[in-house]
């Protein structure tokens, strides 16, 4: 996956104000994407990551926070997220749950170090939820969570007794499988905002590598996640990698006619050379991608022709 481009954020609605302006990557200071939502990049940048992986913080000090996606393991990150999450008195660690969208070696290795820093400073255990890996998932993508979640699951942050200076932020679980059998998007319902995690990313696509990854489930999950922000009027989506993406629906129906054009392609090739393997059909069905990522690409290509080969069973059968 190469580096992810930049999109510039625009405007939201007046009375949710604007977001900020994208900035260069650091990973020192979380940036204040919404009043309620911080960001904070992972120093784990590579060819798989992009800038690294984006650790977001929901809520306000009021409330308490819930953090999704802690990262890789990594003690700086996880230190820095906890200082992220303040009590009122200015002290981390207010948090009231760790959340994971899937259990990839970026994304949940850093859940349980979180958790551990949360009791030593005295506070409450915050559980890891998320929904476990499937048999499926390569040996280190496991992931058992505290507590399952489900889809259409909400999450709720409420201001505690007596305090009228916060409001509610609620988190609507989404099952998205696709890019793993376990992964999960979050809608933020009151600031409609989709937390994306790697189903849909800032400038390229998302690998899709069987057995774990799915292609027909990865569209129908597209289907999904249009259906719900457009139910729930969202603007923005909050991926795990790269900038903020404005117009959701429109980058969701994006991706999916992306997805299908290179699909209508591999189809092509793979007719016009039945004899071919899928280092044949690799070269002319991505010959308008650079070299270098082919071996990349060539995982979401054979989870293109298993949905390919799965369409032609289906319109055979009497």
């Amino acid at each position: 996956m190469p580096r992810h481009s930049q999109i510039l954020d625009t405007e939201r609605k007046p009375e949710l104000g604007p977001l900020p302006a994208p900035t260069d990557w650091q990973t020192q200071e979380p940036v204040a994407l919404l009043k309620n939502v911080l960001r904070l990049t992972a120093p784990n940048p590579g060819f798989m990551t992009g800038p690294g992986t984006n650790s977001y913080v929901v809520g306000e000090a009021l409330t308490g926070y819930i953090v999704i996606d802690p990262g890789p393991a990594d003690t700086d990150h996880i230190q820095r997220l906890w200082q992220a999450c303040a009590h009122p008195d200015g002290a981390g660690g207010n948090i009231v749950a760790i959340v994971c969208t899937h259990s990839h070696a970026d994304h949940s290795p850093g859940a349980l170090p979180l958790q551990t820093l949360c009791i030593q400073a005295g506070t409450d255990a915050p559980p890891i939820r998320g929904m476990a890996s499937a048999p499926t998932a390569r040996a280190n993508s496991q992931f058992v969570p505290d507590s399952a979640l489900h889809h259409g699951e909400t999450l709720a942050l409420h201001p505690r007794a007596a305090h009228t200076g916060a409001e509610s932020h609620t988190l609507q679980v989404i099952h998205t499988p696709g890019h793993a059998a376990n992964h999960i998007c979050l809608l933020l319902i009151e600031d409609g905002v989709l937390f994306s995690g790697d189903h849909i990313l800032n400038g390229s696509t998302t690998v899709i590598d069987p057995p774990d990854g799915n292609m027909a489930d990865y569209l129908d999950s597209l289907d999904v996640l249009h259906a719900s922000c457009l139910a729930h009027q969202v603007e923005f989506i909050f991926p795990a990698h790269g900038h903020a993406m404005p117009n959701a629906l429109g980058a969701i129906s994006h991706l999916k006619a992306h997805r299908l054009m290179r699909e209508a392609k591999i189809a092509a090739v793979m007719q016009a050379n039945p004899a071919g393997d899928p280092d044949q059909w690799l070269a002319l069905a991505y010959d308008d991608v650079n070299p270098r990522l082919w071996p990349v690409a060539k995982r979401s290509l054979l989870a293109h022709v298993e949905r390919i080969q799965m369409l032609q069973i289906s319109t055979t059968k009497p």
